[in-house]
């Protein structure tokens, strides 16, 4: 039997959860399969790739593009260039994409016009909402990609809603949480809490990297007086992504940032230290993606700051609250879930730490 060769593109931090529990899948078929990593640089610092490869237990990836950031033209292109090398040096069977970055769809149209067929992760997300880059990427990625992994059925009904072929489509669950589910013991000893004097649920966990949520200094200083009016029940921690840093800085919000109380400003963390403060947070405030996912198998309540959702089962069935980034909004919802009794959630079916055997099982039925 010929051993097939699978290319896993990872870009951005949330790319690395996903396809760390897919690479120790594929360990079990070594003998058929050979599975190469190739990062793209779209995101790239310490703490923001390595510390994730370390705390994943990845494999350093078998290529890294380094393109860098720039427009959203420009690293799309940057991108296409330089996997398209790759992709003719080692010729792949199979091209893996997860999510929803520019890397997801620069490798899928490269691929695809190589004639290399491609399977996505997390297909059929919709926000319906084309004002986000993300929006598009999902579209085109799975408009053109040869088999569509689900995890919710809101994206199987999405897909079959845009006139896919049913036999394209798998629900196979969430590799994110698989990570989760690899790491919570991990997660539990971590120290990074006692390092910043927390108790359980004194504080609320915040994370805040959108430009729509970041850009403009009207909207943080927004984020600045809710966190003061927060301030007066809970303590706040918020890992700055490199993005919100600079922006403080820019418009000159740093003296406002230091004037509140209990405001705790980290560096990004890795995984593992993340995920113990999401263990212990009291509610979560973000306009992340898969921390709306993470939150609903932990059952932690968590306020979505932005005007639409692409994972909806979150909401439906999960702990997940859509909340319209405007300041009065937002007060509102703070106060009415520290007085009164909390969502309670139920966990998504297949959200059991075993998507990526299911993945890997498919895989191997298209390939041999």
């Amino acid at each position: 039997m010929t051993k097939k060769k699978i290319i896993s593109v990872v870009g951005a931090r949330p790319n690395f959860m996903k396809v760390a529990p897919l690479h120790r899948a594929f360990q079990k078929f070594n003998d058929s399969i050979e599975h190469l990593i190739v990062h793209t640089g779209q995101h790239y610092d310490f703490s923001m790739s390595d510390a994730f490869f370390k705390d994943l237990e990845m494999p350093r990836p078998s290529y890294f593009l380094g393109v860098g950031s720039g427009t959203h033209a420009e690293q799309t292109a940057k991108i296409m260039i330089e996997f398209e090398n790759v992709c003719k040096e080692l010729k792949p069977d199979l091209v893996l994409v997860v999510g929803d970055v520019n890397s997801t769809v620069a490798c899928t149209l490269t691929a695809v016009k190589l004639g290399i067929k491609v399977a996505h992760i997390e297909s059929g997300l919709r926000s319906f909402d084309r004002s986000m880059p993300e929006e598009i990427n999902r579209i085109v990625t799975d408009s053109i990609c040869n088999y569509c992994f689900v995890t919710e059925q809101s994206g199987i009904d999405n897909l079959i809603h845009e006139g896919f072929d049913k036999e394209r489509i798998s629900f196979v669950g969430n590799t994110m949480i698989d990570s989760l589910i690899y790491e919570i013991e991990k997660a539990k000893n971590s120290q990074v809490r006692a390092s910043l004097n927390l108790a359980p649920k004194e504080y609320v966990l915040v994370t805040l990297h959108r430009p729509t949520n970041v850009d403009e200094p009207e909207r943080l200083e927004e984020f600045l007086r809710i966190f003061n009016h927060l301030s007066q029940f809970r303590k706040i921690v918020f890992p700055v992504h490199p993005r919100t840093r600079k922006n403080l800085k820019y418009f000159s919000l740093e003296k406002k940032v230091s004037e509140i109380e209990g405001l705790i400003l980290l560096e990004p963390l890795g995984y593992i230290d993340f995920l113990s403060l999401m263990l212990d947070a009291d509610f979560i405030m973000t306009d992340s993606g898969g921390i709306q996912e993470e939150s609903t198998y932990l059952k932690i309540p968590c306020l979505t700051l932005r005007t639409s959702t692409e994972r909806p089962v979150t909401i439906d069935i999960g702990t997940n609250i859509l909340v319209e980034p405007e300041e009065n909004k937002i007060i509102n919802v703070i106060n009415e879930i520290i007085k009164n009794p909390r969502k309670e959630g139920i966990i998504p079916k297949f959200w059991d730490g075993k998507a990526s055997d299911r993945i890997v099982d498919k895989i191997t039925g298209y390939l041999y």
